[in-house]
């Protein structure tokens, strides 16, 4: 009898462990929210135009709760909280123009600190008059990966979501080093959702700025996939739970003004929505800040 009830919690505890796993490779998506309910933080899943809050988070076990809110009602974080954030360059022949292509995947850091969420703003900052949208795939990693080999990489990738690589160009041509360029305050709109269970290699990718679509391909053209490009990456730099790897933008980019609302469309995942706002101008000493 006590061997039956030990079989059984471990069972149970096995099937709450795989939740995620099995449901995804039933073919269900499924939508992960990290969000914020009064003071309260929490992952949810979403479930039409509400979320329903989970105990424990997608990377390991977790189980569904009772309490649900309308996704109007919270809100929404970045998914994740990664320990880095890496991205890859020129990944789309639309997007190469007369470059040559690449060997591998070519790739920088951006920096934890410049994520915004969908609903976030993006600040134009000063010094710079030529900030570009960039919308990608961007995959979460899902457990701890080093080495990884191609065929391998998808046991790596807890789910994606969409991201925006907001990049100054002029600052890109003039400064030796992509830190500001890249990674500067708000340069990182990442969400709204982590969709796990779908053909990463085959999804629609929609850029709109003020609802006209600027940038529109699917991620089967690019030209490292996700296998070559995380097995790339954890040859060099070990890979933890909730890091993030944007994985390119096709076509052109233009700059943004303020006023503007760019939408990042992800297949499966869901809009990321930013409106671009000025920088504030500095107060002076003995001045309080000028009101947006």
């Amino acid at each position: 009898m006590l061997r039956a009830s030990v079989l059984l919690g471990l069972g149970v505890a096995f099937v709450s462990w795989l939740n995620l796993g099995a449901k995804a490779e039933a073919g269900e998506i499924i939508r992960f929210a990290r969000f914020r309910a009064g003071q309260v933080e929490s992952y949810g899943i979403v479930e039409g135009d509400r979320v329903r809050r989970i105990s424990g988070d997608p990377f390991g076990a977790w189980q569904k709760t009772e309490a649900t809110f309308p996704l109007a009602d919270v809100e929404l974080l970045v998914p994740v909280r990664p320990s880095k954030v890496l991205a890859v360059g020129l990944n789309y022949k639309s997007h190469l123009g007369d470059r040559p292509t690449p060997r591998v995947p070519e790739i920088f850091f951006k920096v934890p600190s410049c994520l915004v969420p969908s609903g976030g703003e993006i600040v134009l900052p000063p010094g710079s008059d030529d900030v570009h949208y960039e919308g990608e795939m961007v995959l979460v990693i899902g457990k701890r990966a080093k080495d990884v080999p191609p065929e391998r990489a998808a046991e790596y990738v807890l789910g994606v979501t969409c991201g925006n690589d907001v990049s100054a160009r002029d600052w890109q041509k003039n400064d030796l080093q992509w830190w500001r360029a890249k990674g500067s305050d708000t340069f990182g709109p990442c969400g709204p959702f982590l969709a796990c269970g779908l053909d990463y290699d085959d999804l629609r990718l929609t850029t709109r700025v003020n609802g006209q679509v600027k940038q529109e391909s699917r991620t089967n053209d690019l030209l490292f996939g996700v296998g070559a490009i995380v097995s790339w990456v954890s040859r060099h730099v070990t890979l933890e739970p909730g890091d993030l790897i944007y994985t390119g933008t096709p076509g052109r980019t233009s700059a943004l003004k303020p006023g503007d609302v760019v939408e990042i469309e992800l297949e499966g995942v869901g809009v990321l929505r930013n409106r671009v706002i000025a920088a504030q101008a500095p107060a002076r000493s003995g001045e309080s800040p000028r009101p947006r």
